[in-house]
């Protein structure tokens, strides 16, 4: 059973990220750590014994749609409405709409539990806080006064509607279509695929965002609006009307996740209302609704990456607890007589370090984004450089992290050996559900185009070359330090850095060159680097920060683990990035 690692989580918060550093200087109020302590532990609680309880259930039956209604696994609408009565679905949320106006940080550590403990279950709050950040930035104030309040408190959830059938990741080709209507609405027509959780019964309305296109627009994304569009029309007095023009077609038949109702929507075919067509309502301006949308799926692809921290976690734990049960063989060097558990084995031990490693620094890296974006609004005198470093930030922690998930779950799998791929032991189904991760709010090939294009270049690469300037002072610092037990850590980080130095520079030139398809080949390997270096300077941070014995003298062992270890790959990988041009010329002879 899954047991949320509370101490490890406020650890990284306070010590890693900069929560500790935050509440010290007041910069959230009167947040203090014993109330953190509380959330964190009471989010545990009901993640283990409330949420857990109900994952395998939910994965055997999964959702179905059944005479034209969503049925959601057995218990998880009730599950559903406990959870929004604990008030976590607000945590973040306005105040002014009955949030909490907590830190983000904190948001995405509960975030991990839940998803630690059910993905499938924990997908349906991560849209609806999605939808909160976009109408909030972009609504107008009577869509905010309509709907804020039941999509914080998470009475109403809340979707994204952007992928069809032929578009997949080209949003700009989506054919969906909207109408101008005299009375100030819009009339929505078309086919979106892949809504999580697109329809249900768990809560009373559902609030679907939706990319259409007008028929005077531009063509390619310049001409995509965004619109807001009911399950049910909300009268004046804010109770549901009539049932709005769309309906859930079918149900995808997936890999993972299966609780998770993910729909194919058909909205204005006439199957509701008088007139063909759903109502809805413009967010933002006309023409301009993907830079609305990216509001949401900037807060969302944070959210997917600490899906595969979560997974990461739980396959972790399943991995240790069964490693120290199973007995096989006598373990190397041993006194014992009999057979040894295989923790003990060293090809074991290198697994489950592997597993700690990846989920420990992917972990680290998301708070660091999330911490990013909570001081880009609490730092007004640093705003712009918070702001720099949670966009730096946000392609590496949604592909490095569910990258991770998927290696961390697959590692888990070997280390059950045949077990593991037995479903009853539970391995296989974190597996299937890690697998989602890496391709939807944005693959991880586009998140690699997103970091070189976009993030690496930010102020000519500055901010990059500032960051790198901050690593190499952990590493520097890991040097200096008399603890022991680190071992090779800081030359060994200090090598990887240099690596991340070396190929980040090289992709800047080769764009400043005009040679964008060389450095897009490298844009992969480089994100994997930038990665592996966050980690290994990440996990010193935490041996650093806590150099007593017991769990301090564990996270050295873990980090001097990866420095010699994980890190070994950064050699390679700044060469692969590098090796664009050749890859080229080999992929237009090899796969002619």
């Amino acid at each position: 059973m899954y047991k949320a690692p509370v101490e490890e989580i406020a650890f990284t918060l306070n010590h890693v990220a900069g929560l500790g550093h935050a509440m010290e200087h007041a910069i959230f109020g009167d947040l203090s750590a014993d109330v953190v302590e509380a959330i964190l532990s009471e989010a545990g609680r009901f993640a283990g014994e409330e949420v857990e309880p109900l994952a395998e259930a939910g994965d055997r039956q999964g959702a179905k749609l059944v005479d034209g209604k969503v049925v959601l696994p057995d218990g998880w609408e009730r599950l559903y409405r406990d959870w929004i009565s604990g008030g976590w679905n607000g945590l973040t949320g306005p105040e002014e709409f009955g949030g909490q106006g907590l830190p983000h940080m904190l948001n995405i550590a509960t975030l991990e539990m839940w998803n630690s403990a059910s993905m499938a279950f924990g997908l349906a709050p991560t849209l609806t806080m999605g939808a909160v950040e976009a109408l909030r930035a972009h609504g107008s104030e009577d869509l905010k006064k309509t709907y804020l309040a039941k999509l914080v408190s998470g009475e109403w959830t809340g979707t994204m509607n952007l992928t069809e059938p032929h578009a997949g990741s080209d949003v700009g080709a989506l054919r969906s279509r909207a109408e101008r209507r005299d009375d100030g609405t819009y009339r929505i027509f078309g086919q979106k695929i892949f809504i999580t959780w697109g329809d249900h019964e768990a809560t009373d309305n559902i609030i679907h965002l939706v990319l259409a296109r007008l028929p005077d627009a531009p063509a390619g994304t310049r001409g995509i609006s965004l619109f807001l569009v009911p399950k049910f029309l909300v009268n004046a007095d804010g109770s549901l009307g009539a049932r709005n023009d769309y309906f859930a077609h079918s149900l995808e038949h997936k890999l993972g996740i299966h609780g998770s109702p993910t729909c194919t929507l058909i909205f204005g075919d006439g199957k509701y209302g008088s007139e063909k067509g759903a109502i809805g309502w413009l967010v933002g301006e006309e023409n301009k609704g993907l830079a609305c949308m990216f509001t949401m799926m900037n807060n969302a692809r944070l959210a997917v990456g600490i899906q595969g921290v979560a997974i990461a976690e739980a396959a972790t734990q399943k991995a240790i607890a069964y490693a120290r049960e199973r007995t096989q063989g006598r373990a190397p060097g041993t006194a014992a007589t009999g057979m040894s558990p295989i923790i003990e084995h060293p090809d074991v031990a290198r697994m489950l370090l592997t597993m700690k490693s990846l989920t420990q620094g992917s972990r680290a890296i998301c708070y660091a984004c999330a911490e990013a974006i909570d001081m880009s609004h609490r730092d007004p005198q640093k705003a712009k450089h918070w702001q720099e470093r949670a966009a730096l930030l946000t392609p590496v922690a949604k592909s490095f992290s569910t990258d991770a998930g998927v290696d961390v779950a697959s590692l888990g799998i070997q280390v059950h050996g045949g077990m593991g791929f037995i479903e009853e032991t539970g391995a296989a189904r974190l597996l299937r559900d890690a697998r989602i991760a890496p391709i939807y709010e944005g693959t991880n090939g586009i998140q690699a185009i997103d970091l070189v294009t976009r993030k690496l270049t930010i102020a000519n690469g500055d901010h990059m070359r500032g960051f790198i300037a901050e690593l190499r002072g952990i590493a520097d610092a890991v040097a200096q330090s008399n603890l022991k037990g680190f071992g090779e850590t800081a030359p060994r980080l200090r090598s990887a850095i240099d690596d991340l130095e070396k190929a980040g520079e090289w992709l800047l030139s080769r764009q400043a060159d005009g040679a964008l398809a060389e450095a897009l080949a490298g844009a992969t390997p480089y994100q994997r680097l930038f990665g592996l270096v966050l980690t290994g300077s990440y996990l010193a941070k935490g041996g650093l920060a806590d150099a007593a014995d017991g769990e301090g003298a564990k996270r050295i062992a873990l980090c001097r683990f990866a420095a010699e270890n994980l890190l070994a790959e950064t050699a390679a990988l700044a060469d692969r990035v590098s090796a664009g041009a050749s890859s080229l010329d080999a992929a237009r002879i090899a796969l002619a």
